[in-house]
């Protein structure tokens, strides 16, 4: 990890807003210098019209279907998309304050604000979403000069509470109209998969769905040594466990489990990003908007 991006996620920094703005901006900035700097969150490009080749023009854009047919050289002119509108949900139910050095809710923190930094650069419009069964928090997406202040504030203040809601309170993340994107984080914790259908409500054939999956390290291989007492953070449920003797069948189910959330995502065209919280955030962030920048061409 960046040793300056480092020394800022400490909570006195996390918790403030002008902190963690810094944080984005330092993160965004990073990434977008030299030859990452044509990075975008957004949809793309999209093809517009033909035009004929001149010298100079890039070759890489020549239509090769169309000189076959026409023994012409033609250029595939596309259309910048801009300006669209990003839905942040967060997961703020009590698994989310796991920790391993930082908590999975500080590091969803991180990266939805520096999303959002990177968002409003583009001009986008943006909003923010976090759920529990505690409370709903909606900050309606807008174009507007305070809309990132406000967001930051939002996220400064979000705390992990409760359980992941699915009471009707969740309906209004579905009010939306036209194209748009979506940015969920999560840990996947639930009962009886409602986070699955949660997800599967948000896609629909105009939109881009994005989960990325927190998880931490230590939680994922069980590499702890010895007989433990483990406690659900929503529940209070204890568990006794020998991690040597259940660390194989513990393994197992993880792995199974990862693979049918990836499976499942990829059956609803849905973005699925698994990410470790003692990953470097700008290194996730440059490799996901690195991979979109090559889905877009």
């Amino acid at each position: 990890m960046d040793v300056r991006i480092k020394e800022l996620l400490k909570p006195e920094i996390l918790n403030t807003v002008n902190g963690l703005e810094l944080i984005a901006r330092t993160i965004v900035e990073g990434f977008m210098s030299g030859s990452n700097k044509s990075q975008s969150i957004g949809a793309g490009q999209e093809f517009s019209q033909y035009k004929n080749y001149q010298a100079g023009d890039d070759l890489r854009q020549l239509d090769w279907k169309m000189f076959a047919r026409s023994e012409r050289y033609y250029i595939k002119e596309a259309d910048i998309e801009t300006n669209i509108t990003i839905r942040f949900i967060l997961d703020a139910s009590n698994s989310m304050s796991y920790a391993e050095e930082i908590s999975k809710l500080q590091y969803a923190k991180v990266i939805t604000a520096a999303l959002a930094y990177l968002a409003r650069k583009q001009s986008d419009t943006f909003g923010l979403f976090t759920v529990n069964d505690k409370n709903v928090g909606v900050l309606h997406p807008r174009f507007e000069q305070q809309q990132f202040i406000r967001f930051l504030n939002e996220l400064v203040h979000l705390e992990s509470e409760g359980r992941w809601s699915h009471r009707e309170e969740t309906s209004r993340l579905f009010d939306r109209q036209g194209k748009e994107m979506i940015v969920f984080i999560s840990d996947l914790y639930d009962d009886h998969e409602d986070l699955f259908r949660f997800i599967s409500r948000l896609k629909n054939p105009r939109n881009e769905v994005i989960v990325f999956h927190l998880m931490g390290r230590h939680e994922a291989e069980f590499d702890f040594k010895g007989s433990f007492t483990f406690e659900d953070l929503e529940t209070g449920v204890r568990t006794k466990a020998n991690t040597m003797v259940q660390r194989k069948e513990y393994s197992n189910r993880i792995k199974n489990w990862l693979q049918h959330s990836r499976s499942w995502m990829l059956e609803k065209q849905i973005n699925y990003q698994l990410i470790f919280i003692d990953e470097p955030v700008e290194r996730v962030l440059r490799d996901f908007l690195t991979a979109r920048k090559k889905l877009m061409r």
